[in-house]
């Protein structure tokens, strides 16, 4: 970009800054958003506040061909909020592009293959935290972000703070979890964090700014995973389903899993359903007995 056009784009880009943090969009969107800005701008080489469909069209066949569909839909909307917030302007985004409906199921481990999984996890601090976020069905960042001041031992809860969507809640903690948490925490003795950065070794750990690499963890579980045998597609998030899923099979009401999950919408929920073959014999169980002693009439009917 020469620097008449980069002279256009760093106000506009400004103003786009503020309008995202003016609508309390979480930072991660504000990240993703001004991405796709910067992106799309570096792909036609000006400011992009003048781009004809066929400039927009070649940029998403571009993506489309490197990127995930996540990531397609992510750089739509950031385009999107840049046209509608800052240039006042409409763009026809279905014209564009439009991302596939696709509807997947994650791969889950059974109840045994998880515990697997974290025993055979080689490092304390990553294996104490795949028992944080399954035991707790907790989200990665959710796991890194946790506090000592978040563990309320009394009341076996955790508050988890500012997670996805906004919304503070507490999630149920099993004593297990309690008393690993409470000798892992013993091994480090940071004053806030329970996961901090291990940089510098074990003996600097209770002086980190900041909780382990969120790339570290990821790499950990792929070897756990792999070190069991398992060739399914399993992350950290997976645990996080699993517990889900195990705790479905376990009979616990999706509304109750909703809570602890932190989902806004039942629907989110509801599609644990779909990963356990117990929900179904539950379902044709019940149903057996509520029409056990039904019999219809013939005699009267036409």
């Amino acid at each position: 970009m020469n620097p008449l056009e980069q002279a256009r784009f760093n106000p506009l880009y400004e103003q786009m800054q503020q309008a995202l943090l003016l609508q309390g969009k979480r930072p991660k969107t504000i990240d993703a958003y001004s991405r796709a800005v910067r992106r799309v701008a570096d792909y036609v080489d000006r400011c992009p506040d003048n781009l004809t469909a066929d400039e927009l069209k070649g940029y998403f066949a571009s993506l489309v061909a490197s990127h995930s569909w996540s990531t397609v839909k992510l750089d739509r909307n950031g385009i999107q909020f840049f046209y509608r917030h800052v240039l006042n302007k409409p763009w026809d985004w279905v014209k564009i592009v439009k991302p596939p409906q696709v509807r997947t199921l994650p791969d889950i481990l059974t109840r045994a293959e998880t515990l697997e999984v974290i025993n055979i996890t080689h490092k304390l601090r990553y294996r104490v935290f795949f028992l944080a976020v399954y035991s707790m069905g907790l989200r990665l960042g959710e796991g890194l972000q946790l506090e000592v001041g978040d563990i309320d031992g009394t009341r076996l809860r955790v508050h988890i703070r500012r997670p996805k969507g906004g919304y503070d809640r507490y999630v149920p903690l099993p004593e297990v979890t309690l008393d690993v948490l409470r000798r892992f925490w013993g091994t480090h003795r940071h004053p806030k964090l329970l996961f901090p950065n291990p940089r510098g070794g074990v003996a600097q750990m209770h002086r980190a700014i900041g909780p382990m690499d969120r790339g570290g963890v990821q790499l950990a579980i792929k070897a756990a995973v792999a070190d069991c045998g398992i060739r399914r597609k399993i992350t950290s998030h997976s645990l996080r389903h699993g517990f889900a899923t195990h705790l479905l099979e376990l009979g616990v009401e999706l509304r109750e899993i909703q809570k602890i999950l932190g989902h806004a919408r039942p629907e989110t929920t509801a599609r644990y359903a779909h990963l356990t073959e117990v929900t179904s014999a539950n379902a044709a169980e019940q149903l057996e007995k509520m029409l056990h002693a039904f019999s219809i009439r013939w005699e009267d009917a036409a």
